[in-house]
């Protein structure tokens, strides 16, 4: 997690909505990726996709069993969709998204045998996002 929250950092100092992600399997990071929405001119371009994109080159597979996504906030539907299709097999997250958050939706948009941990770190990244959006007001 605390590479993930590096990428936020990085991501928040280029303006971005600082979320980072990482992608782990067994204790080796094959991917990471932080917010690039604005840079790139793409909605599509979260953490979590560009960690996932670069972790299944890394591997040279689309699915990533057994690997687990490290992600400071709470995925989207979007990331939570694209982890399902990826049968990533644990997903991480340290604050929770409460209005977009994967959590909003029943049934769950994971894998049936993804795990999800909640509340990891969740201080510190909550400070990266409320530090961030209080400079913006």
């Amino acid at each position: 997690m605390r590479v993930a929250l590096a990428e936020a950092r990085a991501a928040g100092a280029e303006g971005e909505i600082p979320i980072g992600a990482v992608v782990v399997l067994e204790g080796r990071v094959l991917g990471k990726g932080r917010n690039q929405t604005e840079r790139l001119r793409d909605v599509t371009a979260h953490a979590e996709m560009l960690a996932l994109t670069a972790a299944a080159q890394a591997v040279g597979n689309k699915y990533l069993h057994n690997a687990t996504l490290y992600v400071t906030v709470e995925p989207c539907p979007m990331c939570a969709g694209a982890l399902a299709w990826a049968q990533v097999a644990r997903v991480v997250y340290g604050v929770a998204d409460e209005k977009r958050g994967l959590h909003t939706f029943r049934p769950s948009l994971l894998h049936p045998r993804t795990e999800l941990v909640d509340g990891v770190l969740a201080a510190e990244c909550g400070e990266v996002m409320r530090a961030f959006f209080k400079g913006k007001r």
